[in-house]
């Protein structure tokens, strides 16, 4: 591994290596815990970075440590030459990853497999069509599971996004489980998050316990695998099934001891973490040819330990001040 002169270093000594780019704060679905029910306001389109700008800044962040790249939105599959983008991205010698709704996600399998994509994260609620509906106030669930199928074909690393939601999709959670018996999947529960505008209420909410209980309860032995460095998520795996599960316990059981991510937004703030109100802006000083390793350096600085320094009790008066999730980037 190259020693880098400079890196990414919070005041916790946390090196961060993890970049998660949003490219769109757009989406064909419209999913009430990631969009407020009355919209929300969309970002100019001169206030969007450029396909060039974006590439631009990922060069900075590769040369200041960073070896991993996930691509969000929005959805990011919508962004106007996407293919181009992930292409260049794909030069920079990093790991490249996706998180997806899916909908269009066959227009660019065949191009993830020539660039080296391989692991793509599915945003899928629920196995029920109508329930799905619902949930995203659309009608693609039928083209959404062909394409799951259709990348688990080409041999693609998938992890579904559950986002579990007391009374609307926790009597699926063993469903979800039975996909892992002979598909090579990883299923993620992820515990319902506050952010502005979509009413949370932890009385609404699924935990890490309630999930594994539930599991076992069904299924019998399970096995807690390894958690890989700086994972967001808890690793599990019923006896015999090919693949996997996990679960991301923001809220019961926060994981933020070796976090390494960093978050940039469609208009390129960065965001040292996913509940942090502050933001640093990147592409204002990009575009005036300022050298950006300093500023990014000295903007980890301000990170907190744990939750943007929220407490067990997820204060609204914190989550209320920052973005809708769909404006963060999922």
């Amino acid at each position: 591994m190259i020693e880098r002169k400079k890196q990414i270093v919070d005041n916790f000594g946390r090196p961060h290596t993890y970049l998660r780019i949003s490219l769109t704060d757009r989406c064909n679905l419209r999913c009430f815990y990631c969009m407020p029910e009355d919209g929300v306001q969309l970002i100019e389109k001169e206030s969007i970075m450029s396909l060039e700008e974006i590439i631009e800044l990922a060069r900075v962040f590769r040369d200041l440590g960073v070896d991993t790249i996930r691509l969000t939105g929005g959805e990011p599959l919508v962004r106007k030459n996407f293919g181009y983008l992930v292409e260049e991205l794909s030069k920079l010698g990093v790991t490249l990853k996706i998180t997806t709704n899916g909908i269009i996600l066959d227009k660019y399998l065949e191009l993830f497999q020539k660039i080296g994509l391989k692991k793509i994260n599915l945003s899928l609620d629920t196995l029920d069509k109508a329930k799905s509906v619902f949930i995203t106030k659309r009608d693609f669930f039928d083209r959404i599971m062909r394409n799951l199928e259709k990348a688990l074909e080409m041999d693609m690393h998938i992890k579904l996004n559950i986002v579990l939601i007391k009374g609307v999709n926790d009597n699926e959670i063993n469903d979800f489980i039975e996909l892992t018996r002979h598909r090579n999947l990883t299923v993620k529960f992820i515990e319902f998050m506050p952010f502005k505008g979509n009413k949370w209420d932890w009385s609404k909410g699924v935990g890490k316990k309630e999930i594994l209980d539930t599991v076992s309860n069904r299924f019998g032995d399970i096995e807690e695998l390894e958690n890989p460095k700086h994972s967001t998520s808890s690793n599990f795996k019923v006896k015999d099934h090919t693949g996997s599960f996990a679960i991301v316990s923001t809220i019961t059981n926060p994981f933020c001891d070796e976090c390494n991510r960093i978050r940039v937004t469609a208009d390129g703030k960065m965001k040292n973490c996913l509940f942090a109100n502050s933001e640093t802006d990147l592409l204002t000083p990009l575009r005036g040819g300022a050298e950006m390793e300093s500023i990014i350096i000295n903007a980890i600085k301000s990170k907190k330990y744990s939750r943007d320094g929220m407490d067990v009790k997820m204060d609204a008066d914190h989550y209320e001040k920052n973005r809708s999730m769909i404006s963060i980037g999922g």
